[in-house]
């Protein structure tokens, strides 16, 4: 686990970067004189699959990552205080709605930039983002796989990494979800990506969901 993220009382926490504030009611605990975020699993994938044994964490401080499906601010807030001051999230959202509660998030997060844009076209925001570290997609889309292939080939750099978060009923929902997840996977390994890791299963936090790590080689 990296510097930005500790278990604190069998909790997952990241170090916040913005002392004092929460993002959306989460506890504040100490440790070792420093303020920690509790990450609530049952409202972030990634702290989910933290949980079930992920055992790598491609994201890192000082890093620039390309966050697609920025949402309110939850799972990006934590990214944030993860890449911490040095670092940067492009946080692209597509829903104006949304993106009002993403603002104020990042009033008090120098280092997010809000991106109201839709990740199925990263040609039309290419000119705010330049080469990223990680991409991390959580969006309800039918072609995510895709989505997530199109958005590396123009901003991710040779070597980075990919954490995708496969929402199964977003892309078909009478399919069986463990073949939806392998022809997603499948997508994503024709396109240049090693698999690292997938956590197959986010039960008991987020059903017909997995979360997978991928280093793009191409």
């Amino acid at each position: 686990m990296n510097e930005n993220i500790h278990f604190i009382e069998k909790r997952v926490t990241t170090k916040n970067l913005a002392p004092g504030k929460t993002v959306y009611g989460e506890r504040l605990l100490q440790y070792e004189g420093e303020e920690y975020r509790e990450w609530d699993p049952y409202r972030s994938k990634f702290a989910a699959a933290i949980r079930k044994g992920l055992k790598q964490t491609p994201i890192e401080p000082k890093m620039r990552v390309l966050y697609l499906g920025a949402a309110s601010g939850t799972t990006s807030s934590h990214v944030s205080d993860i890449v911490g001051e040095e670092g940067i999230v492009y946080c692209v959202e597509f829903s104006p709605r949304v993106m009002r509660d993403l603002l104020r998030v990042c009033e008090s997060r120098p280092n997010m930039i809000p991106i109201l844009a839709d990740a199925r076209f990263p040609e039309k925001y290419r000119m705010f983002i330049g080469p990223v570290d990680v991409i991390y997609q959580d969006i309800a889309q039918p072609a995510q796989a895709i989505i997530l292939v199109d958005n590396a080939k123009l901003f991710l750099k040779s070597g980075g990494y990919a954490v995708l978060a496969i929402k199964a009923r977003s892309i078909d929902s009478t399919k069986e979800i463990s073949l939806i997840f392998s022809e997603e996977i499948n997508i994503l390994k024709k396109s240049g990506f090693e698999v690292k890791e997938n956590i197959e299963s986010l039960k008991p936090f987020d059903k017909d969901h997995c979360m997978v790590i991928g280093q793009f080689i191409a």
